[in-house]
């Protein structure tokens, strides 16, 4: 089984650490036996196929779902086994969640709002100023690109100023100038101290992002490595060698 330990970022500075989740839906194992932890400008990617349970795993760490079983820790404090979220955490799923017909900017100050920030606008035209957005933050979110409608989504996330972001797969469907564009948010937000779980099929994305990298098969961790000293052809084949059939359990 991985240790949370070989996966830490900054273990004398954890901001999540979970400890043998398991999730079970309608009576199925999802999630078995998770272990994992990231620190202050730590980031750590998740490989695997579709239906290993990348999803529901950054679902109950951002407190949307609880786990059936385990220990969730964040920012020093245990978890209760029915979720909770957290303004530190910032989670981007596969949807924007914002109103298509509202510009960039009404939407964002309608979620500060709800998150009961001071000055809302303010801090609204802030995340939009992080993002690249400013010049079009008036006009309706439905004109945006797919780049700039991810731009806004992520923008939404960093309202709350927070520590830790959770990324479902961020970059499907951006054109190289916006994948461009989110390396930079990411590795600016790295260096304020954030850290960072990224869910991707990419090899690519993770080596360019993450520090270290772990492999999701079934619902368990299968693998992991520090991206230091390893290319995305190396991982590629690492991570390929996990999907085609020979998967082992630890």
């Amino acid at each position: 089984m991985l240790t949370s330990r070989k996966l830490a970022s900054v273990p004398e500075d954890v901001l999540l650490r979970a400890l043998h989740l398991e999730k079970k839906i309608g009576g199925k194992v999802v999630l078995r036996d998770v272990s994992l932890e990231v620190g202050g400008q730590g980031a750590l990617a998740i490989l695997g196929p579709n239906g290993a349970g990348k999803t529901t795993l950054l679902r109950i760490l951002s407190g949307v779902w609880g786990p059936t079983q385990g220990e969730l820790w964040r920012f020093g404090q245990k978890v209760d086994k029915e979720g909770r979220s957290d303004p530190r955490i910032g989670y981007l799923g596969h949807q924007s969640f914002l109103y298509p017909t509202l510009s960039a900017l009404d939407n964002l100050t309608f979620y500060a709002k709800l998150w009961g920030l001071d000055r809302p606008s303010v801090r609204a035209a802030n995340a939009l100023k992080q993002v690249g957005l400013t010049w079009s933050q008036t006009d309706p979110v439905k004109t945006y690109s797919r780049g700039m409608l991810q731009r806004a989504a992520i923008a939404r996330v960093l309202l709350t100023q927070p520590k830790l972001l959770l990324l479902d797969e961020p970059y499907t469907g951006l054109d190289l100038a916006a994948q461009e564009f989110l390396d930079t948010t990411l590795r600016s937000f790295q260096a304020a101290g954030g850290a960072i779980i990224l869910i991707t099929h990419n090899v690519h994305e993770a080596i360019r992002i993450a520090q270290a990298v772990t492999i999701l098969v079934r619902g368990r961790l299968v693998w992991w490595a520090d991206t230091h000293g390893w290319n995305a052809d190396q991982l590629a084949f690492e991570y390929q060698k996990w999907l085609g059939g020979g998967a082992r359990h630890p």
